[in-house]
């Protein structure tokens, strides 16, 4: 007999699964960028103090040791909890811990100073005071802004919970027993629909199967799932680990009733629920937000350095044939959400095809003169850097295809096993595929099965050394590469 969820649950569960559609703040890269202000904060007003004193001869008061101080002193704060998000949001309580340790870590350089018949006790006095000031208000004033994106749930993480009965029951309540300011739990998903999986456990209501699962990740954008199954359902795990790695999230397997026993270490932990790691996001938090640092800053100089060149290029476009200079098509970019992806455009507009129903092929006559030599060149990429910009775009990953191509009558994801994980970091302008010769038509299933194993090698083993060592490549690609026509 098939359970029903009471409305008012799945009410509840409808209303945070509209909040999780929201923009987000990564708690651990707010955390990582206050740890970064302080240190250079507290390292520049020492630096400026010095400056402002230039009879301090004495060692303590060079430069190297006062930064070395500043390093040594946020290093604390860190291992005193001061850079967790709870920690930023506890105003009073951590700024007297933060103040302690910065008295103590001047107190220790003044004591030195004294050891070593310095003279700068006049300097570390100002830096004392200057650095409890700064540390005061800034304090003050991030953890009025901390608990203001706390309460309108933009440090908020998602999770989902696979699995029932009494193994859910008992995660939900270990979890409750700690309470988690930024993790939320929306519901859980099971395939079975008898007794073993009631409607609603411990509060937390039903949503579907774990076929519906995969359009409710993609909808919310969840950063957690985690399966409350036994280790010994050996099979089904991997049957659903089958379904979901093509998504953007962390799995976990809930070991908190595992009769097996490992060192600490072994695990990782939710609150105080063990776990074991079965895949992670291809790209952590803070490698997430280098990356997109980098995406932004170095795509607005390119675009900068390009704009003459693009402008000349419109020019030429309009004046070469009849039509807009610029062709807008719908692709798939991050998490399968669809992105409209600009470019140059390069076929005689009546026959431009938005649907890419008919890939171009070699001396394709709807192929403008000047589309050709721009299809050779991917100068008719370039538009693809506003989109960098915008934040729909990396400068490098997987090229976006369009959102209906199709490859010998066939889905691109119905023809390659594992496609839509390509989709789990955001779409490139240029990508490992590209330097490796996978430019260009794909008019085979082995050439659409190539370009997805370079895709998924590079999002694999990811470092932003790689990025800058492909946009290295990418000009020698694009010379004496023969495949895009």
């Amino acid at each position: 007999m098939k359970h029903m969820v009471p409305a008012e649950a799945l009410a509840q569960a409808e209303t945070l699964a509209q909040a999780a559609c929201e923009p987000r703040l990564s708690a651990s890269v707010l955390c990582g960028c206050v740890r970064a202000l302080e240190t250079s904060a507290l390292a520049a007003l020492g630096l400026a103090l010095l400056q402002n004193q230039p009879d301090a001869r004495a060692e303590a008061a060079d430069p190297f040791i006062l930064a070395g101080v500043a390093f040594a002193a946020v290093a604390l704060f860190k291992a005193a909890g001061a850079y967790r998000l709870e920690g930023l949001r506890a105003f009073p309580a951590m700024f007297a811990r933060v103040a302690l340790i910065w008295c103590g870590a001047l107190a220790g350089l003044l004591a030195a100073q004294v050891f070593f018949h310095a003279d700068s006790r006049a300097l570390l006095e100002q830096w004392l005071v200057g650095g409890l000031g700064f540390l005061a208000i800034e304090r003050a004033l991030i953890g009025l802004w901390t608990r203001r994106l706390s309460r309108f749930g933009r440090l908020d993480r998602y999770a989902v919970i696979v699995g029932g009965g009494a193994l859910a029951e008992t995660l939900l309540e270990t979890l409750s027993r700690q309470k988690l300011a930024d993790l939320r739990i929306l519901g859980l998903f099971d395939d079975r629909g008898d007794a073993r999986s009631p409607a609603v456990i411990a509060g937390c209501p039903k949503l579907g199967t774990t076929d519906e699962l995969v359009d409710f990740a993609r909808r919310v954008r969840l950063d957690q799932v985690i399966f409350a199954l036994p280790a010994s359902a050996e099979t089904r795990i991997l049957v659903l680990l089958k379904k979901l790695w093509v998504l953007p999230v962390d799995i976990r397997l809930a070991a908190h009733d595992s009769r097996l026993r490992f060192r600490p270490r072994a695990y990782s932990f939710i609150g105080a629920a063990p776990m074991f790691d079965l895949l992670d996001k291809p790209l952590g938090e803070g490698a997430l937000f280098a990356k997109s640092v980098f995406d932004r800053v170095a795509g607005a100089l390119l675009l900068l350095a390009f704009a003459p060149l693009m402008a000349a290029l419109a020019l030429a476009v309009r004046l070469t044939s009849r039509g807009p200079a610029i062709f807008r098509q719908e692709r798939l970019g991050f998490n399968n959400e669809r992105i409209v992806v600009s470019k140059f455009r390069t076929l005689y507009h009546d026959q431009c095809d938005p649907f890419a129903r008919k890939q171009v092929t070699r001396d394709d006559p709807r192929v403008t003169p000047l589309g050709r030599w721009l299809r050779r060149s991917s100068f008719d990429e370039l538009p693809q850097l506003v989109n960098v910009v915008k934040g729909d775009m990396s400068l490098v990953g997987p090229r976006p295809h369009a959102a209906d191509a199709r490859i010998a009558g066939r889905d691109y994801d119905d023809a390659v096993d594992g496609y839509f994980a390509r989709h789990r970091v955001k779409p490139g302008v240029t990508g490992w595929a590209q330097v490796n010769g996978w430019r260009g038509e794909t008019d085979t299933v082995e050439k659409i099965r190539g370009r997805v194993d370079c895709d998924l090698a590079y999002i694999e083993n990811w470092s932003m050394a790689l990025d800058l060592y492909i946009l290295f490549l990418t000009p020698f690609a694009l010379i004496f590469g023969d495949n895009a026509y």
